[in-house]
């Protein structure tokens, strides 16, 4: 099966004949180790579908499964988790803390996912690193470039090293230079890491650096766009991610005893892990091995 699997969703706002339709039934598949990108006019749909993509909404009907486990079957806290343990995000405005390190900026999601503080350093600094930001630890997010900025939003967002980055408009406060390193980068993290992602984008040349282009009208995929919407190997959904879970994953999350805090544990523990793998680091490596993104020359 695919990795994430959409099948015929909708998105109402209002009720009754006034309501507005965002969504009219969208149909969408998209591969592990894929580079998507979602394209279209304002009003298209494309982020409200890239919100519901992202846990941060659900839809109103249809069926979104996520490596085999019905989203819209968990409760609201049950999608925090997944969010926040397997999602990473980058958006159009960096969303950064203005007068805190770039250290302290990557470490935050960490913090919240309850991950001690000498382990938090280690795997901020690794991120940084990864991103080319090794020695700007300690400058604080006002003091940087936009695309210096944007550099510790990706590297907050792969810190957890996660299976699926959503990108919003990552490149939209950006010019042609800085954008065109920042989608460097990106490439370099699907392309080497084997990250999912997938980006929303006004931008057609950085549409370009995707494997392929799925654009939104009128609250569905441009039907001239609709082979690209399925494209693309199977996957047999194999990894670790809720290896012994339900699909409902309906069992209580402060449950220590629960299928889903077993998995959550599992995943981020095990070296044979999905998330590990997909970094090619073991947690015991020392920062030498970390994969480090080489900056190219932007013609």
């Amino acid at each position: 099966m695919m990795f994430i699997e959409l099948t015929n969703i909708t998105k109402y706002y209002g009720e009754g004949e006034s309501a507005f339709k965002a969504l009219k039934g969208v149909n969408l598949n998209i591969n592990q180790g894929d580079f998507l990108a979602l394209m279209g006019p304002s009003g298209s749909g494309k982020s409200t579908m890239a919100n519901i993509l992202g846990c941060l909404d659900v839809a109103s009907s249809g069926k979104y499964l996520f490596d085999g486990v019905d989203v819209f079957a968990l409760n609201r806290n049950e999608r925090a988790l997944l969010r926040r343990f397997y999602i990473g995000f980058i958006f159009q405005g960096f969303n950064l803390l203005p007068r805190t390190t770039a250290l302290e900026n990557v470490e935050l999601p960490l913090l919240y996912r309850g991950i001690k503080k000498q382990e938090r350093k280690k795997m901020a600094l690794e991120a940084l690193e990864m991103v080319g930001l090794n020695g700007w630890e300690t400058h604080t997010s006002n003091k940087l470039s936009g695309g210096q900025q944007q550099r510790v939003a990706i590297a907050r967002a792969i810190a957890s090293k996660p299976l699926f980055l959503l990108a919003d408009e990552p490149t939209g406060n950006l010019d042609t230079k800085r954008s065109l390193e920042i989608m460097n980068i990106l490439k370099w993290l699907n392309t080497d890491l084997k990250i999912t992602i997938l980006m929303v984008t006004h931008e057609a040349e950085m549409a370009k650096f995707a494997h392929r282009e799925v654009h939104f009208l009128d609250g569905n995929i441009d039907p001239r766009y609709l082979a690209n919407a399925t494209a693309g190997a199977n996957y047999r959904g194999d990894s670790a991610l809720y290896a012994d879970s339900t699909s409902k994953m309906d069992t209580a999350i402060n449950d220590k005893d629960s299928a889903l805090s077993k998995n959550v544990t599992t995943t981020i523990d095990s070296k044979d892990s999905t998330l590990d793998s997909a970094f090619k680091v073991d947690s015991a490596e020392s920062a030498k091995s970390t994969p480090t993104y080489t900056a190219k020359e932007s013609k």
